[in-house]
């Protein structure tokens, strides 16, 4: 993963808007575009010798999940003590949308998933 991997996994996100009901250019697109670059960032930061680096977008009965997996098994504090600006920025926009931020250990690799969940305007 290189310096480049924000970039590639935004647009690589934003290339798939259309496929889960997410209008380009509104303000969720925008907000799950920054929710990718902040955790996107994290790996790059806190799991940098990570040789997986893997972003989803998935939607089903009104919410989209953004995932970011990692092979960091160390899972994020999530309290508003433990997290950083980053991700208390990830929380709050998830919370904007009625969602969530969440992290858990990997079911398929060693290491861990990050899932912010939104709701889809309608």
């Amino acid at each position: 993963m290189g310096p480049g991997a924000v970039r590639e996994a935004r647009e690589a996100v934003a290339g798939h808007f259309a496929e889960v009901g997410v209008a380009p250019g509104s303000a969720l697109a925008d907000a799950v575009l920054l929710v990718v670059s902040e955790l996107v960032t994290n790996v790059l930061r806190h799991a940098a010798c990570s040789p997986l680096t893997d972003v989803g977008m998935t939607a089903m009965a009104g919410r989209l999940v953004v995932s970011v997996a990692d092979a960091e098994p160390r899972l994020p504090e999530l309290t508003d003590d433990g997290m950083g600006a980053g991700l208390r920025l990830v929380a709050e926009l998830a919370a904007d949308y009625d969602g969530d931020l969440r992290a858990e250990p990997a079911i398929d690799h060693d290491g861990k998933v990050v899932l912010v969940r939104f709701r889809i305007p309608s």
